[in-house]
C-alpha cells in the first residue's frame, strides 16, 4: 500500500513541477534556472511543514516521498550547474547550488517551524 500512495504522490508532483518549471522560467531571460530553484524551495518547504506534524505513516508517503519527492529535483539541480559551469557561466553554477542549498535548507526549517508554532 506505501509504494501505491508513494506513486500516487509522485503522479501528481512530477506533472507540478514540469508545469511550475517551464512557467517560471517562460518569465525569466537568464540562463539561470529560476524554474528549477522554485520547485525544490518550495518542495522542501512543504516538506518541511509536513515532516512538523504527526501523521500517519501513510501521509507522509503520499505527500512527503512521493509528491515532494517528485516534485523537486536534485539531478535537474546537478545537470543544469553542471550545464551553466560548462558554458563558461561558472559564477551562476556557484550561484545556483549556494543560493539552492541555502533556501532549500531555509525553506524547510521554516516550513517546520511555522507548522511546529502552531
Amino acid at each position: 500500500m506505501t509504494v501505491l500512495l508513494i506513486a500516487l504522490g509522485a503522479a501528481l508532483g512530477a506533472p507540478l513541477r514540469y508545469l511550475t518549471d517551464r512557467a517560471v522560467q517562460s518569465r525569466h531571460d537568464s540562463a539561470f534556472p529560476w524554474g528549477t530553484l522554485t520547485v525544490n524551495v518550495v518542495g522542501s518547504l512543504l516538506l518541511g511543514a509536513v515532516l512538523a506534524v504527526p501523521a500517519d505513516p501513510g501521509v507522509t508517503a503520499l505527500v512527503g516521498t512521493g509528491f515532494c519527492g517528485a516534485l523537486t529535483t536534485w539531478s535537474t539541480l546537478s545537470y543544469e550547474t553542471l550545464r551553466l559551469a560548462r558554458s563558461g557561466a561558472r559564477r551562476h553554477a556557484y550561484a545556483n547550488v549556494l543560493a539552492s542549498v541555502v533556501a532549500g535548507l531555509g525553506a524547510a526549517f521554516l516550513g517546520y517551524a511555522v507548522v511546529a508554532a502552531f
